[in-house]
């Protein structure tokens, strides 16, 4: 594409229907077909890569001094601040308006968006739930998951716990071989089915954040690119961290937010609300 041509359009409506709604908010998560284009992944995708590889903070550190977190992906936070196109796809209306619809809240709040790219023999993503992470008051947040490229099983594409949101499995558990283990082990024992499918070209999937997911690795040749979208109830309040990761988030995502109040700092705008709401 042209450099002096306008970024593909992101915010056009994706309806949803009420069956969609209901299987999100029964599983914990959803994916959609035909969400964007392989023009609009292919415009964006180049600017989130470049982005990456310049905020890579790990490619100096040899695999075997990484921990599990590290070894999963390379990952980098917060892109919609370090470039106005990348602001762009990740303000797209068409994905706010969908996780607003999904979660049934007036609007949705910018949480953080973040690239995870999985390396050539990029080992695992070990199971978690994303919310262990979060100092938030309520379950109302939502992550959008958008593969830049068709990622098929040998590329390490998310698994899910069919309603494992609605169950305490592993919530106090980070990123770690320790979470692989103990919420593998608990998921086999209370019968929740992990979900494993293929992303196509234009998939994008949506799971609640104490959706317990995780990845395989990636056995091809290529880096799985991905892009994703954490988004709150545009009401959330920030709730008082439990432990050293929502320590952290909280002084990185949403450092004027006092506890109990309205998460509306500077870094959490408002992305998408309902008209008349």
């Amino acid at each position: 594409m042209p450099l002096s041509a306008a970024p593909p359009d992101v915010d056009l409506s994706y309806p949803l229907t009420e069956d969609q709604i209901r299987q999100f908010r029964e599983d914990g998560f959803i994916k959609l077909k035909n969400v964007f284009g392989a023009d609009v992944l292919d415009f964006y995708g180049s600017v989130v890569s470049r982005l990456t590889r310049q905020h890579n903070q790990l490619k100096n550190v040899p695999v075997e001094e990484r921990n599990a977190y590290q070894r999963a992906f390379t990952d980098v936070g917060n892109l919609w601040t370090k470039d106005p196109t990348a602001k762009s796809f990740s303000f797209s209306k068409r994905l706010a308006r969908i996780a607003t619809e999904l979660l049934g809240t007036t609007g949705v709040r910018m949480y953080k968006d973040q690239s995870f790219y999985k390396e050539p023999g990029g080992d695992v993503t070990p199971w978690h739930a994303d919310q262990q992470y979060w100092p938030l008051s309520s379950s109302l947040s939502v992550t959008a998951w958008i593969p830049l490229q068709a990622t098929p099983l040998d590329m390490g594409p998310l698994s899910f716990g069919e309603g494992s949101h609605l169950r305490n499995i592993g919530r106090d558990l980070a990123i770690s071989d320790e979470s692989e283990q103990q919420i593998r082990h608990a998921i086999k024992h209370q019968g929740v089915r992990e979900v494993q499918a293929p992303f196509e070209l234009g998939d994008v999937s949506f799971h609640y954040g104490w959706t317990l997911h995780r990845a395989g690795s990636n056995t091809t040749q290529q880096p799985r690119k991905v892009h994703s979208i954490a988004y709150i109830d545009v009401n959330m309040r920030l709730s008082e961290p439990k432990n050293d990761n929502q320590k952290r988030d909280w002084q990185v995502l949403s450092p004027t937010s006092q506890v109990g109040e309205i998460m509306a700092d500077d870094l959490n705008p408002v992305l998408y609300r309902v008209p008349g709401a």
